[in-house]
């Protein structure tokens, strides 16, 4: 899907409900340009500061599901309110964002819109947020459960030792043993070894 940006009524498919009026406050508030782009393999979503005439813009993945989608957009918001509080002066995923994004975390969740493993997910992460919702690997495991199924499509950590599977490029791997929290996965074609995440998502062979 290229990025295109999105109408902010038409906005209201890819959020849960009765998160859309809040949403649509602080887009309409801060004059955010929310694109929708394709998916991307390193990021979920994006956020560029206001500059040169051009106002705070806000890309997200169009094929996160309802409730990934948002946080997403609210991890992304939280990167907006620390910028208009304290500009460059802070780092992108310190203490200062780690507050904004824990306050409007905790205020779409006094909303109760999520199922309950996603709220209990995300009342751990209110207590240190990760620097990217790919970091944080017990919400992506119970986020994935509402994502659409695909077939012949797992985590490293389903896997068996041994299994073959492929990534994105059509690079092939077999899953080796667990070292730590990674698993070691070998390369078919060059015989390299890698560390993969357990959460990360590959097409089984």
């Amino acid at each position: 899907m290229a990025k295109q940006e999105v109408p902010l009524l038409q906005l209201q498919s890819y959020l849960p409900e009765g998160s859309f009026e809040d949403v649509h406050y602080y887009l309409q508030h801060y004059k955010v340009q929310l694109t929708i782009t394709r998916q991307r393999q390193s990021i979920l979503g994006d956020y560029r500061h206001a500059h040169d005439g051009k106002g705070h813009r806000i890309s997200i993945n169009g094929n996160l599901n309802k409730y990934n989608f948002l946080i997403t957009l609210l991890h992304e918001l939280a990167h907006l309110f620390t910028y208009e509080r304290y500009g460059h002066r802070v780092q992108a995923h310190g203490q200062q964002w780690k507050d904004e994004f824990s306050k409007i975390l905790a205020q779409f969740l006094s909303k109760k819109i999520f199922p309950h493993e996603i709220e209990s997910a995300l009342m751990q992460t209110l207590k240190n947020p990760a620097a990217s919702s790919c970091g944080d690997e017990k919400l992506l495991r119970v986020l994935r459960n509402y994502d659409a199924k695909k077939e012949n499509h797992f985590l490293v950590e389903q896997l068996k030792e041994g299994d073959t599977f492929k990534i994105k490029g059509n690079r092939i791997f077999v899953r080796g043993t667990k070292i730590r929290t990674r698993f070691k996965c070998m390369e078919l074609a060059t015989k390299k070894w890698y560390l993969f995440s357990g959460v990360y998502e590959v097409v089984r062979l």
